[in-house]
């Protein structure tokens, strides 16, 4: 899918970007340039995926707000059997039409971002408008810096 698009992952060592903070160093660019993916499950039963910067945390009531249901981080199992990826690799490429994918509209500031290609380990670099075309995804606030959430993912 990548490669029709005219992209390509940039590949680690197993491990090596567990975190975005990590993955940021190995790249060489700002942690918020990460495009974290992160799956939720709503009280209907239903999964979205969240791609946000890799310095902001999701917001429980935005996600309630824009979902018009409570929220709850996937179970690790949960995300693999949605995604087919373990979390810390979720690609938001490929993925079942079932899954509502949102995007955070902070992830737009930079210039290039850097989704998993689906592994821990990897990473795609793009515009934020070549993620948008790619996923369909909805764009709009969905988090809060990490400093000042209290609320968590949750």
């Amino acid at each position: 899918m990548l490669a029709l698009h005219g992209l390509a992952a940039v590949e680690f060592e197993p491990g090596s970007t567990a975190t975005s903070q990590l993955a940021a160093e190995r790249l060489g660019v700002l942690v918020g340039q990460i495009a974290k993916s992160l799956l939720f499950l709503g009280k209907d039963g239903r999964h979205a995926m969240l791609l946000c910067p890799g310095d902001r945390k999701a917001s429980s009531a935005k996600l309630k707000a824009a979902l018009g249901v409570k929220t709850r981080m996937a179970r690790r199992d949960e995300t693999l059997a949605a995604t087919g990826f373990e979390p810390g690799g979720v690609c938001p490429f490929g993925i079942d039409d079932n899954i509502r994918i949102l995007l955070d509209e902070s992830l737009s500031q930079y210039k290039t971002i850097y989704p998993a290609a689906g592994t821990g380990a990897s990473g795609v670099p793009m515009t934020f408008a070549q993620l948008a075309a790619i996923t369909g995804g909805s764009v709009g606030d969905f988090t809060v810096a990490e400093a000042a959430s209290q609320e968590g993912a949750g």
